[in-house]
């Protein structure tokens, strides 16, 4: 979680090594797109520092957060993925739709990491104005993106990482 202590750029590459030999989408929603597609523009460029191009990358759209389960979905069981990252950004309104579509979309994608036994990585922006989104969408906490895409590629690297 990004707080004023901790910024999302921030996070440890030691050992990180470059991903060779996988393939890996990139799931955005386009719902909130100031916000979700500066994510994106953050985890396609690590990635690409990480051994990834464009024959290796699949960068797809889905219009909101509820639908990054069914794009995550996809890509696992049609396009034979490696894993992914699902980027979205739910604002908190004036009803209880934040909640449901927050829990749902969170939900979701714990139970593909379970189901595909692959990473799915959780890219889903949940705050209460637009500020804060923008925030962490490449402003003064980093880039959410950036910091889903190092996930990834520590997950791809799991089993050559020491503890």
């Amino acid at each position: 979680m990004s707080s004023v202590h901790k910024n999302l750029d921030n996070f440890r590459t030691d050992g990180l090594r470059p991903v060779t030999g996988k393939r890996v989408a990139v799931i955005t929603a386009e719902w909130n797109e100031e916000v979700t597609f500066a994510m994106r523009d953050g985890a396609v460029a690590f990635l690409k520092k990480y051994g990834f191009d464009d024959s290796n990358l699949v960068v797809r759209q889905v219009p909101g957060s509820f639908e990054l389960i069914y794009g995550a979905s996809y890509m696992l069981e049609k396009e034979d993925v490696d894993g992914v990252i699902v980027v979205g950004c739910v604002i908190q309104g004036e009803t209880p739709h934040f909640t449901f579509i927050s829990q749902a979309v969170a939900s979701g994608i714990a139970e593909l990491n379970v189901r595909s036994g692959k990473p799915v990585i959780f890219g889903v922006l949940t705050t209460l104005n637009q500020e804060q989104a923008l925030d962490r969408a490449g402003g003064k906490h980093g880039n959410k993106g950036t910091e889903a895409a190092a996930t990834l590629v520590k997950m791809l690297n799991f089993n050559v990482l020491e503890a």
